[in-house]
Parts: structure tokens; sequence; C-alpha cells
């Protein structure tokens, strides 16, 4: 008996007539080629876009690494407090809070990755060497006391070094400097009692200066 033409074998015990057939139900059972591929795509545009710098979501997460940061210093200036008649550090004609924060390393902290907020593009200086003529992230309100709970003792580098009303600008509004550890997101703040609080560009709470208080920005 003779085949039909349709039927001739093509692979194994199928024909050529058959393997479309084949194809298609083999094709719906997974994911092509070209699927994965749009698949990966998408997934690293996502991950792009929260792990931007200028993301928001980036840099809430940016925050709450500078907030350790913050906590794990104001550790280091209690004791320094503790051994110094209860007054956080103080250096008379310092410019900037690196000269005053310097008195801290390294007898009450070696860490000095602690001086640079992840959020900015400051350099950490090296373990345990002086910070004196470095650039950090972190502005200092400098005439302070441990008895001064209610007050602000550091925070993010601010626009300027004024004192500050509610609604008054604080951080960076554009992202650009000054102001801008975290981009235009805003900033924390370390008050004297040691707990941190987070602020919108624009002030959430009084930051005043009393006489012989100043604010030292980075």
């Amino acid at each position: 008996m003779k085949r039909r033409k349709d039927q001739t074998p093509c692979v194994g015990y199928l024909s050529c007539a058959d393997l479309p057939r084949v194809w298609a139900s083999r094709s719906t059972g997974g994911f092509s080629v070209l699927e994965l591929l749009v698949t990966v795509v998408i997934v690293l545009i996502l991950m792009g876009l929260f792990w931007s710098p200028n993301s928001e979501s980036r840099q809430r997460a940016l925050r709450k690494s500078c907030q350790k940061n913050l906590q794990k210093l104001y550790v280091s200036m209690e004791i320094y407090a503790n051994d110094n008649g209860g007054k956080f550090p103080e250096v008379q004609g310092a410019r900037t809070s690196a000269e005053v924060l310097d008195v801290l390393v390294p007898r009450y902290t070696s860490d000095t990755s602690l001086f640079a907020c992840p959020g900015s593009k400051v350099s950490t200086p090296p373990p345990g060497e002086s910070i004196r003529k470095r650039k950090i992230s972190y502005a200092y309100y400098m005439g302070r006391y441990l008895t001064n709970a209610p007050e602000a003792l550091l925070s993010d580098k601010q626009v300027d070094t004024s004192p500050k009303v509610v609604g008054q600008l604080l951080f960076s509004t554009s992202g650009k400097p000054p102001g801008n550890n975290h981009r235009k997101f805003g900033g924390n703040v370390l008050f004297s009692d040691g707990h941190v609080e987070t602020s919108s560009c624009g002030a959430r709470f009084p930051l005043p200066l009393k006489q012989g208080e100043v604010l030292l920005n980075p």
C-alpha cells in the first residue's frame, strides 16, 4: 500500500503535516526566548528606577542608613559630654563642623565612616584618622549641652547656617547644593537626647539658635 504524500514520515512516527500542531502545543507550555528577554528588561528597568540616586525610594532607604550614622555618632558625643561637664564638643573659632567633631577621633570613635552620609557624595575618611581638614556630611549645633534635650545637635547638611522656624527652607528643594545630602527629599535631624527625626525640605519643627550657639555646616 502506498502512503499518502501528506503522511510521509518526517520525525520519528510523526508526519510532516503533524509538526505545526506539535510546535503550537509546545509553544503554549512555557515562555519563549523573546518573552524571557522582555521580562528581564522590565525587571532591570524597575531596579534602575528604584536604585537611582535621584529616586525617592532610594533616598528613603539611604535616610534610614543616615539615621543609624547619627545615632552612633550621638553615643560618642554623649560619652564626650559626660567627660566634659555635660557639654558637647566645642572649638573656639571653628568654621566647619569637621573642625569641631575632630575631637571625637579616635578616642571616642575610630569609625570615621559615620561622618559620611550614605546619601551624599562625601568620601569616607580613613579609619581613626583626623577629620579636621576633611569634608564631612553633617551640620553641627555647637555650644549645646546634654540638658538641651529638645534642641537639635546634628543634621544633614543644611541650605544655610541661620536659625529656622517651621516651614522655613531647611534642605535643598532642587537636589542641588547646598543642603542636598538626600537630593530633594529632605533629611535627618539628631536631637540632644539622641532621637532622630526626618524633615522635608521645609522644617517640620523649629530650629532656633540661642546666644553662644552657632550652626556649622560641613
